[in-house]
């Protein structure tokens, strides 16, 4: 493919990327909301089709990550073809990423919605509800990103293949990025509320069987809202 249409492709997968990580992010704060873990469940068994939509989502978010890869590495590869692979070696990683943490949100609409003798008790949804919830963030995509999205932005800044200002910006913006989520990275944010799961994990032996189990063909939670223990 010619430059001309690598960058135009390379510009519809961005605005897409950008479009669809903003609407995840909005369906997910919908159908994750409520003050406790089990308000939160609760929340998500009453909001299936936005958790469902959020995964493909990312999905999404992830083929964009891989064709941005392919075509701005096409694009700066006359630059230096080392640091564009190099680059695109990032890209890649991010996209693999991403989709692999999908996995996360399929395991929230799992304990949200799970029914009959394969349905956790509530010890149980509680420990892995807070890991998922509450515990730490994985950040991997995001520090894949700033590194790949810096070394493209310097090559368009050395190529002057678009505006300097432009270039210096994407250049800046992905240093600070970068630097943001590393930190993020090394301080654990989030570790105390996965040792609360902990916690709560090693009750899980000593618990006796909930009385609140579901019913045998029947999700732990029901759109009624009739359900709402109290155990925070």
């Amino acid at each position: 493919m010619t430059h001309k249409t690598n960058a135009r492709i390379a510009g519809f997968a961005f605005l897409f990327y950008i479009a669809a990580g903003i609407t995840g992010m909005v369906l997910f704060s919908q159908a994750t909301r409520g003050d406790g873990i089990t308000a939160k469940f609760v929340s998500i068994a009453q909001h299936v089709l936005q958790l469902r939509l959020t995964i493909i989502l990312g999905l999404l978010e992830a083929v964009c990550a891989l064709v941005l890869a392919v075509t701005l590495y096409a694009i700066t590869r006359d630059q230096d073809s080392d640091l564009a692979m190099l680059a695109l070696i990032f890209r890649v990683g991010e996209g693999l990423l991403g989709a692999i943490s999908t996995r996360a949100t399929l395991e929230m609409l799992w304990l949200g919605t799970s029914a009959g003798r394969t349905a956790p008790d509530l010890v149980t949804l509680q420990v892995l509800g807070t890991y998922l919830l509450a515990g730490p963030n994985w950040i991997m995509p995001a520090v894949l990103f700033a590194m790949g999205s810096t070394l493209f932005s310097y090559l368009f800044l050395r190529g002057r293949t678009i505006p300097v200002s432009l270039a210096w910006l994407g250049v800046v913006a992905s240093v600070l990025r970068f630097r943001g989520t590393a930190r993020l990275l090394v301080a654990h944010q989030g570790c105390q509320d996965a040792k609360s799961a902990l916690k709560l994990a090693s009750q899980i032996g000593t618990a006796q069987p909930s009385r609140h189990s579901a019913p045998s063909g029947r999700p732990l939670f029901v759109n009624s809202g009739k359900f709402k223990p109290d155990l925070r």
